[in-house]
C-alpha cells in the first residue's frame, strides 16, 4: 500500500501493518471526538511516526498513486476533523 504524508512524500507500507494503523487511526478519531489535543497530538506522532519507520520512503520523482493520503504532522485538530470520513483516515 502507497501512503503520502502530506508534504513529506510516500511511503510503501506492507498491507500487515493496516490492523495496527488501523488502531491508531481510531486513537487519533477518538481524540478529534472528545476535543483532547494532547491525546490527538500523540495519537497523530504515533500514526505518522508508524508510517515512516515500518514503510519504506519512495523517491521524490516517484510517481505512484497513493492508496491513502494522511495529513501532515502540523496539522490541527480541525484540519484532521474535516479529512475524517465515516472509516477515520485509515480506511479499514
Amino acid at each position: 500500500m502507497i501512503i503520502r504524508i502530506m508534504g513529506e512524500g510516500q511511503w510503501d507500507l506492507d498491507d500487515s501493518h493496516m490492523e495496527a494503523l488501523n488502531r491508531l487511526d481510531a486513537a487519533v478519531e477518538d481524540a478529534v471526538q472528545a476535543g483532547d489535543e494532547v491525546q490527538f497530538s500523540q495519537g497523530m506522532a504515533a500514526l505518522l511516526h508508524a508510517v515512516r519507520t515500518e514503510g519504506t520512503r519512495l523517491e521524490d520523482d516517484s510517481l505512484e498513486d497513493s492508496d491513502l493520503i494522511l495529513p501532515p504532522s502540523d496539522a490541527t485538530m480541525e484540519e484532521v476533523r474535516a479529512l475524517l470520513g465515516d472509516e477515520g483516515l485509515v480506511p479499514d
